[in-house]
């Protein structure tokens, strides 16, 4: 199958039209015209991972490997290293980042792993009414994540309804209109903006809060390509971070 045909179908799910300006999904690497024998599902991409994905394979990411133009390729930096291994073996590489955040993952991650009934919008933040204490919510998430410990902000001890935006969201604070919102990547400051603005949140960590997104598209690619002999499979990539707690790493 050639990519482009996989490319039609993913632009069919998730429109890549519908990324944000900043972002750089797409066919990041190869060309329409590769015939391929593989799809390889990944949050991201690790050298790891590449050195166990045989020739001729197509990876699709969460993740763009490139965001910003390159300058110099010295393949001594995260993006130019892991171009080096795909081109030499001919692996072509397409990212669907905000596109699917906006159609699918924002609401996968709040309906299908979380459990919360959804608010109908067409909005990029997902919004839920929960009604539960803050801790009840916190100590409910932190399962429904496996999140070992969590980072919050409390500013009331009951909450009605939940904003959430998967990865790192804090760019939509301005538009966050609920008690709660769970997002990653928070930073002290704009913790403290929420608390002036009295919205708790719960940091559902970046790489934890996505990590659906390859079981999310092989349901969908499962549903809309046609040829059931190419097989699909998720190989993903590892959390670059280990966490610790009084000394001792958290499995």
């Amino acid at each position: 199958m050639l990519v482009k045909d996989i490319y039609e179908v993913l632009d069919s799910i998730s429109p890549f039209s519908k990324q944000e300006k900043w972002d750089n999904s797409g066919l990041l690497v190869g060309s329409g015209d590769d015939e391929i024998k593989e799809i390889h599902l990944s949050i991201d991409l690790d050298e790891e991972m590449l050195e166990k994905i045989p020739e001729f394979s197509l990876i699709i990411t969460h993740h763009p490997l490139i965001f910003s133009a390159l300058k110099r390729v010295n393949f001594d930096s995260y993006s130019t290293k892991l171009l080096k291994i795909l081109i030499q073996k001919n692996i072509s590489l397409i990212s669907m980042h905000t596109n699917i955040d906006n159609t699918h993952l924002n609401k996968y991650v709040a309906e299908k792993v979380l459990g919360f009934v959804i608010r109908p919008s067409d909005e990029f933040v997902v919004y839920a009414e929960v009604n539960m204490q803050f801790d009840d919510l916190v100590k409910y998430v932190s399962e429904k994540l496996n999140l070992a410990y969590v980072k919050t902000v409390k500013c009331n001890t009951f909450i009605k309804d939940i904003a959430l935006v998967t990865g790192s969201g804090m760019s939509f604070l301005n538009e966050i209109k609920a008690d709660c919102f769970l997002t990653g990547d928070i930073k002290y400051h704009e913790a403290m903006e929420a608390k002036s603005r009295k919205i708790s949140l719960i940091d559902i960590r970046h790489y934890e809060s996505e990590q659906a997104f390859s079981h999310l598209l092989m349901g969908l690619l499962k549903e809309n390509l046609i040829n059931n002999e190419l097989k699909a499979i998720i190989t993903a990539s590892k959390n670059p971070f280990v966490f610790y707690k009084q000394g001792e790493p958290i499995e």
